[in-house]
């Protein structure tokens, strides 16, 4: 089993510069800017043989009660209960701080060994910078640099010695899907439900989540992965350069995902923004679910009007399962995943090419495509071409001339042959090409010479035939007088 290494300490010490460069990825966000990270992020990572998982964590406040740095804290020590080794990081250019004791007072009551690391130390005497962080009392302070990389393998190698090797996990592969959304629906919470813990920080306030957070879990003996993403708001209200990024790394999730579940506030109308994301979403051929949060909270009368304002902004989603929910109360979770699932299943379904070409030649038994002009495409065969969102091919002659209204309704008798609920489907046409036809211009072009050439000389021909007449009528009329 892969230790778990867990790096603590106060804000903007450059725990997340640590962590892309242990996961030797840019999956945490990074900034000058203390706060930042909030919520624990887990990464994969590997020093010769020995894998290792590293948790990225937000900056330690120990001694506030209330609040959101209350609920990073939380967040911190329950990373900290689960580690197998801690990495306690430290600036170096500012110096040991008040803080940094607090901090140091509170680790030591962890079951798991501590390790000092003194950050930011490129280009300085490293003891000048470790001696005063002796004064912690937990142990030798590691000099490292998370930006460039100085003293970082020797810090891991250190932490490690203990941990026997790994042989490398054969990885396969599993459900993915992110939770996306606009700031404040409950997404957070909804993780939180779906996982059956205080996984992530849910807190009474926009923008909590600021970056995409990956975490993996097991269902009924099933291993899944979720994303929890950053709310989204309309690019005109989008300022700060984190809130940016962090609509960038929503993208970027989005595009991870193998299904997206769009969550909805009941208790605010539908938005262009909740239509733009969903529209991220099909672009991106993903399988879609849609979760309408807060549903115990409205009346009556406010539901049925939402279903109305659902029916109209959203009738593209035709394809998607809705579920009405409440998050903060466990309600319709059981539901919601089992149609993630289903969307899943329906995303990654293979189909054999025998069956598609039958439920092709059976819709164009019932409902052949028009004619365009003298023109009417012919379908011959189809076969699939790609999953995730699903693609048929479809093989054939003049087959661009083919309407959109008439793609619309094969998509329909596709998705319903085999059950393709919660993806879109694409389907692409292949014309084939007339293997005659260069042979046939270039035949042409020899022939056209000659009958051209034949016609100049017959023309030539003419005339000299004319012009010797002419002569003969003039010498006759002269012999004449």
């Amino acid at each position: 089993m892969k230790p778990t290494l867990v790096l603590v300490g106060r804000p903007n010490v450059g725990k997340s510069t640590l962590f892309n460069r242990l996961t030797r990825s840019k999956d945490a966000l990074v900034a000058d800017m203390p706060g930042l990270t909030r919520d624990r992020h887990y990464g994969h990572g590997r020093v010769g043989d020995k894998p290792y998982l590293v948790v990225d964590t937000g900056g330690f406040e120990p001694i506030v009660d209330e609040g959101i740095l209350f609920e990073m804290a939380k967040q911190t020590m329950q990373a900290v209960d689960e580690a197998d080794a801690v990495i306690f990081l430290t600036d170096g250019r500012t110096g040991l701080t008040a803080q940094d004791k607090l901090i140091a007072n509170r680790l030591r009551q962890a079951r798991a060994p501590i390790y000092v690391a003194v950050n930011k130390g490129e280009g300085v005497n490293r003891a000048v910078m470790a001696a005063e962080f002796y004064e912690l009392g937990l142990g030798e302070p590691a000099v490292i640099s998370s930006a460039h990389g100085d003293g970082v393998r020797e810090l891991i190698d250190a932490v490690l010695t203990d941990f026997p090797d790994t042989p490398p996990e054969e990885h396969a592969h599993h459900p993915c899907f992110a939770v996306i959304g606009r700031p404040n629906v409950g997404k957070s919470t909804l993780v939180n439900a779906l996982l059956g813990e205080e996984r992530v920080i849910a807190f009474d306030q926009a923008g909590t989540t600021r970056d995409s957070i990956k975490i993996d879990f097991e269902r009924n003996g099933q291993p899944f992965t979720v994303i929890d993403t950053a709310g989204v708001r309309r690019r005109g209200k989008v300022s700060e350069a984190i809130e940016k990024f962090s609509v960038i790394k929503t993208m970027q999730a989005i595009e991870d995902a193998n299904v997206v579940v769009l969550v909805l506030d009941a208790a605010q109308d539908i938005a262009e923004q909740d239509a733009t994301l969903a529209g991220f979403a099909l672009e991106a051929g993903r399988a879609l679910v849609v979760a309408i949060n807060k549903w115990d909270s409205v009346s009556a009368e406010r539901r049925e009007e939402l279903k109305r304002d659902i029916a109209r902004k959203l009738y593209f989603l035709d394809f998607a399962k809705f579920h009405y929910i409440s998050a903060l109360k466990a309600r319709g979770i059981g539901e919601l995943f089992s149609s993630i699932q289903a969307a899943y299943r329906a995303a990654m379904s293979k189909m054999s090419t025998p069956k598609i070409t039958r439920v092709l030649q059976s819709a164009i038994e019932r409902q052949a495509p028009p004619r365009s002009g003298l023109v009417r495409p012919k379908m011959r065969y189809a076969h699939q071409g790609g999953t995730n969102p699903p693609i048929i091919v479809i093989h054939g002659n003049a087959l661009n001339r083919v309407p959109e209204a008439y793609t619309r309704y094969l998509t329909q008798i596709f998705r319903k042959a085999f059950a393709l609920e919660g993806t879109p489907l694409r389907i692409q046409y292949q014309s084939s090409e007339n293997p005659f036809a260069e042979k046939a211009q270039t035949d042409k072009k020899p022939l056209r010479r000659a009958v051209l050439s034949n016609r100049i000389a017959k023309k030539e021909e003419k005339k000299q035939l004319k012009s010797k007449r002419q002569v003969s009528v003039k010498k006759s009329g002269k012999a004449k007088q």
